[in-house]
């Protein structure tokens, strides 16, 4: 018999940092787009999270990628696992 060890999936989010404020933290905002179930018009939902981010290296505007991972502190779950595309300056 082979034992075989299935390593979890991690599920990953894409989104946009909208505030960097905290230390070692980003709150990241992800959109998506559901349809309605009645009329089928396709409508914006969208969710915060707060990702770790340990060298405080993401800032306001950029897009990343999170990662799900084992609970942090009381409000964050998420890790910034990449950067995705960095925010425009002015």
């Amino acid at each position: 018999m082979t034992e075989t060890t299935k390593k979890p999936l991690r599920r990953t989010l894409i989104g946009r940092v909208v505030s960097d404020k905290m230390q070692k933290t980003v709150t990241v905002l992800v959109e998506r787009r559901v349809k309605h179930p009645l009329y089928g018009k396709y409508v914006a939902k969208s969710k915060k999270y707060h990702a770790h981010d340990e060298a405080n290296q993401f800032k306001d505007g950029d897009t990343v990628e999170i990662a799900e991972s084992k609970p942090i502190s009381r409000s964050k779950s998420w890790v910034v696992t990449r950067l995705v595309e960095a925010s425009k300056g002015i």
